[in-house]
């Protein structure tokens, strides 16, 4: 029996206007462009290291709506300043949290919760 392993995950996220979220993930919080599909473009994939994201403005698309990701980083404090830097607004400033994490929270254009987190040194 072969063993199970889940490799990547890649949500997709609503978008109301293509162009500008792309402008978002990829200005403003550093990711790259992977992918866009149709004319004018409908999806478009976004990466940074081994997290991509998939935006959607196509009629059909789901989830209609907002998303909540949590996503695990390193640098935190580096990637906070970046973001301020770049003139995002943190929805959730950047604080230890009783759970073990310390995390900040954005919102893109569509209104989808970006929350980015890196666990808290444990004690031994």
């Amino acid at each position: 029996m072969t063993p199970v392993h889940f490799h990547s995950v890649s949500p997709f996220l609503a978008s109301e206007d293509l162009p500008v979220s792309l402008a978002f993930y990829l200005d403003k919080l550093g990711f790259t462009l992977a992918w866009e599909w149709g004319q004018p473009a409908e999806l478009a994939a976004v990466c940074r290291d081994e997290v991509e994201l998939t935006l959607a403005s196509r009629a059909d698309a789901k989830p209609d709506g907002i998303s909540r990701l949590y996503l695990h980083i390193d640098g935190i404090d580096d990637y906070h300043a970046q973001l301020l830097d770049a003139g995002v607004v943190i929805t959730v400033a950047i604080a230890d949290r009783p759970y073990g994490m310390r995390d900040f929270s954005v919102t893109d254009p569509a209104g989808n919760v970006l929350c980015f987190g890196q666990a808290l040194p444990q004690p031994s």
